[in-house]
């Protein structure tokens, strides 16, 4: 039996935190769903580069369109491992959704493992579940961290119970080894 892994998102997701994490995971054997509220299966959605110029925060460039693998209405989180919820801007809208901040909160109440980077938190935080916790995530959203009870930390990567968070893509190879390792898998190499 394949094991599943449901990445949660929506259009303007940071590309780099979709399908690097996507494509790892796969690499290791795991299905990963891609599920996103008010789209359905077979539906696309438009991911999103950002980069950094002179400005004092990034830019947005289009990025890849990836499939739908499952309306998060349709998500059972029963049939699923863990819980991915990359960054970007996708966080921010898709955390309006009553059916995606049910999906965050079952994945918590049955303490699977939960990985998010970046802007995820902002989804994290809606659904008040960080409370106690201690996180990371981009910069910007420490703020919506703390207030949501969390204690926030200046660090690339951090590991609290059940939940792994991280700054941005650049931590990648920590944030997803430590995610793999809460799903009890191992790595030997």
């Amino acid at each position: 039996m394949t094991k599943k892994i449901l990445l949660l998102t929506g259009d303007c997701a940071e590309d780099y935190e979709v399908k690097v994490p996507q494509q790892s995971l796969m690499m290791l054997g795991y299905e990963v769903d891609i599920a996103a509220p008010n789209k359905k299966a077979g539906d696309t959605l438009q991911l999103v580069i950002h980069d950094f110029t002179n400005l004092d925060t990034y830019i947005e460039l289009t990025g890849h369109r990836i499939p739908v693998d499952i309306a998060a209405s349709d998500v059972n989180p029963n049939d699923y491992v863990g819980l991915l919820i990359p960054g970007g801007r996708a966080p921010e809208y898709i955390r309006m959704y009553d059916e995606t901040i049910k999906i965050v909160q079952d994945f918590f109440k049955a303490d699977k493992p939960v990985a998010a980077v970046c802007h995820g938190t902002q989804l994290l935080a809606a659904a008040d579940v960080l409370s106690g916790r201690t996180v990371t995530s981009y910069p910007a959203c420490s703020a919506e961290c703390r207030i949501a009870g969390a204690t926030w930390k200046n660090e690339p990567v951090v590991i609290c119970d059940n939940l792994v968070t991280a700054q941005a893509w650049p931590n990648h190879p920590a944030w997803l080894r430590a995610f793999v390792d809460l799903l009890g898998a191992k790595i030997t190499i």
